[in-house]
């Protein structure tokens, strides 16, 4: 498992650079487009759709959606969609804390709408990102801190962790771990803080956002184990050896993305 876990991240570690270094924003958001449609096809299985045609609707939809975000890019309101985007990751935070006492996520049909709720706000967010001028840093940052909190939270988990975070929907999650990526995602902000050449305000606002992309990542992560764990799954599929699904190596991302968008605009940056 390790083994295989390695040598699919030596594989996908240098193509992710190449898209987010080298590909314009066009092909960018073609490969974006790509990988949330597999999301999508993993998503149609976490909802607990059955047959092939309900499925290949819910994908064929979440095509339609990406077609017109293509189309209407230049007029989106992404703000207003983006806060919409984290609302709904505030409601997802009800759920998993009180879970398995609430249900009201449980239905098919609320599931299905859920996943558009996940997976088109990611388009936004790297749609916007990717049309700044400083698109591949920040970016590179978001992705960075998403890393940062899942590496730093297993290695202090593994090492120090006695504390459950939410036994009911990740047992293997513990709160010395959280605070472990949370210490890491400190590093990752002062990192890029000081290549920015912020000063101290700016500093100490753009640390706290990556404290704060670390933790909403977390739920991300979280939100979709509670998913798995009330359809009976371990992974949302098997297309990446050794780490499982799309969706598992992005749940993160898919909560991160909108707030930290939403946040970083109000740094001026150099």
């Amino acid at each position: 498992m390790l083994k295989a876990r390695f040598l699919t991240a030596i594989v996908l570690a240098p193509l992710a650079l190449v898209v987010l270094f080298l590909f314009p924003k066009d092909w960018f958001l073609l490969v974006i487009d790509g990988v949330l449609l597999l999301g999508a096809w993993e998503w149609s299985r976490l909802s607990g759709l059955k047959g092939v045609k309900d499925k290949a609707f819910f994908i064929v939809t979440v095509a339609l959606a990406l077609v017109l975000l293509h189309q209407f890019e230049a007029v989106l309101p992404v703000t207003a969609l983006l806060t919409a985007g984290l609302l709904f990751w505030v409601l997802a935070l009800v759920w998993v804390i009180r879970y398995p006492s609430t249900s009201g996520w449980a239905p098919v049909g609320v599931r299905v709408l859920m996943g558009y709720a996940v997976l088109l706000p990611v388009w936004i967010a790297f749609g916007e990102l990717k049309s700044w001028g400083l698109s591949t840093e920040l970016i590179l940052m978001l992705l960075l801190l998403v890393w940062a909190a899942d590496v730093g939270a297993y290695f202090t988990g593994k090492s120090l962790g006695k504390n459950k975070l939410a036994p009911s929907v990740s047992p293997g999650k513990t709160r010395e771990g959280l605070y472990g990526g949370l210490l890491s995602c400190v590093l990752v902000g002062l990192g890029f803080s000081f290549w920015f050449e912020l000063d101290v305000q700016s500093l100490v606002y753009l640390v706290l956002l990556s404290v704060v992309t670390g933790m909403i990542s977390v739920l991300g992560d979280l939100f979709e184990s509670m998913l798995k764990r009330h359809q009976g799954m371990k992974d949302s599929s098997q297309l990446l050896p050794g780490h499982g699904g799309i969706l598992d190596r992005m749940d993160s991302l898919t909560a991160a993305a909108p707030l930290f968008v939403l946040g970083v605009q109000f740094v001026t940056l150099n």
